[in-house]
């Protein structure tokens, strides 16, 4: 019986397979931006002189920290207590705000006026006027402020509900005593809640804002402030890309209310609980 074996030839071809890329590089079918990028220059040039430094004093008790002969010392603390009390002391401060009415009404953070005894706003055209607190509202962090001056120049207040990340955005402010000091970048994040109060609604900013910033506006491309600066997130003091503004649309009905009773009312639910007993039963 004989066997037939047959030996087919192997050869080493590639196929022609394609495998199927795990990623996508495709480009994302974006529109084209409908305006131009902001003219940053021109709208600088236009809102700086209603961006204003306020400079605020307010007196504070409390004992120095005074090291003791070995160092910090409570008990060395506890004698200058005893024996000379608290002493009192001046504290300065400085913060930004805007104008936003012609007849001298200022926008400005709460925080930066808070029992504050002397308010003072230097304009943009050197002159240093006296302010008064129209009213505040420290559940947001607002304060209307009122100098003695007429034909101001303002900030428009915006639309902050439209508000999208990515869109650029400008900051203008007082940071460090810098007088007039212009940032630009972009929203990062809306809607933010850091903790600062009941009413969060923050725009978060990579724009710079420091120390000094607080009470300035936020302003989009089109020159109308969208957000008062308020806050950074940030471990050393300054700027590192985290900061955060009040959207304008939490504070338009806050100032409306200042302006007209000089305090905030909100609404609130009169329900009180109680055990129920048989009685009420």
């Amino acid at each position: 019986m004989l066997t037939a074996v047959v030996v087919a030839p192997r050869f080493g071809f590639p196929t022609t397979t394609t495998p199927t890329p795990l990623w996508n590089d495709r480009p994302l079918p974006v529109a084209p931006a409908p305006v131009q990028a902001p003219n940053w220059v021109e709208l600088a040039k236009q809102l700086k002189p209603a961006v204003v430094n306020v400079n605020t004093k307010r007196v504070e008790e409390g004992m120095p920290q005074l090291p003791g002969p070995m160092g910090r010392d409570d008990q060395f603390q506890q004698f200058f207590k005893q024996y000379f009390g608290n002493q009192r002391r001046t504290v300065r401060s400085l913060g930004s705000g805007f104008i936003i009415n012609p007849s001298g009404y200022v926008l400005t953070n709460n925080h930066v006026t808070d029992k504050a005894t002397e308010i003072h706003v230097k304009l943009a055209d050197g002159r240093e006027l006296s302010a008064t607190v129209v009213g505040r509202d420290p559940k947001t962090d607002l304060a209307l402020l009122k100098v003695d001056a007429t034909g101001l120049p303002v900030i428009p207040l915006g639309d902050s509900s439209g508000l999208q990340v990515g869109a650029p955005v400008m900051a203008i402010g007082n940071p460090f005593g810098l007088e007039q000091t212009v940032t630009t970048g972009i929203v990062s994040a809306t809607g933010r809640v850091i903790g600062e109060g009941p009413y969060d609604d923050f725009i978060q900013t990579d724009a710079s804002i420091n120390p000094g910033n607080s009470g300035g506006p936020l302003i989009n491309g089109q020159g109308q402030a969208i957000g008062v600066n308020t806050a950074i997130f940030s471990q050393s003091g300054g700027s590192v890309g985290i900061g955060f503004a009040i959207a304008v649309n939490v504070a338009k009905p806050v100032v409306t209310q200042l302006a007209q009773t000089g305090r905030v009312e909100r609404g609130w639910l009169g329900v009180s609980i109680q055990p129920v007993t048989p009685e009420l039963a």
